[in-house]
């Protein structure tokens, strides 16, 4: 069976911390359960460290050793990113201020992700975004992919 290519937008690494909401934290720590034992090829981009840099000293130390224990690549941001992320924001799929949410999923697309994986329910995961997302990536000639939250991605069995 193929293993899936999973990209992690930042919104996932903070649920891995999040207290305040237990079903999103514990579905969470299970999809880091299943990259552990290699059932996802798990990714995150420049873009997550850059938003991680952002953050509180504290939760900063800790969303950089989740990512030192669980085998993550980082992507680069390209300027192929950068162009299919304008598109994105050219077609009024996202707002110009939440541009960084067009740029996770432009670089999961041309990197060949297989998911995008995110907890981000206002800009990404929905099927208005879904379905525009799909359209613009074929009409530019990229594969199509998914958006979904972890507890649509982890195996109950």
């Amino acid at each position: 069976m193929k293993r899936n290519n999973i990209y992690l937008d930042t919104s996932v690494l903070n649920f891995f911390f999040e207290k305040r909401d237990i079903e999103k934290e514990n579905s969470t720590k299970d999809l880091f359960m299943e990259i552990k034992q290699g059932k996802f090829a798990a990714h995150i981009s420049e873009l997550v460290l850059r938003e991680i840099g952002a953050a509180p000293a504290a939760r900063k130390r800790s969303l950089l050793s989740l990512i030192k224990t669980y085998p993550i690549e980082i992507l680069q941001v390209t300027e192929e990113s950068l162009a299919l992320a304008d598109q994105y924001l050219a077609q009024g799929i996202f707002p110009i201020k939440y541009r960084d949410d067009a740029l996770h999923i432009a670089a999961a697309v041309v990197h060949k992700m297989d998911i995008v994986i995110s907890w981000n329910m206002e800009h990404m995961v929905k099927l208005k975004t879904r379905r525009e997302v799909k359209a613009v990536n074929i009409l530019e000639g990229y594969n199509e992919m998914e958006i979904c939250t972890p507890l649509e991605v982890i195996d109950y069995d």
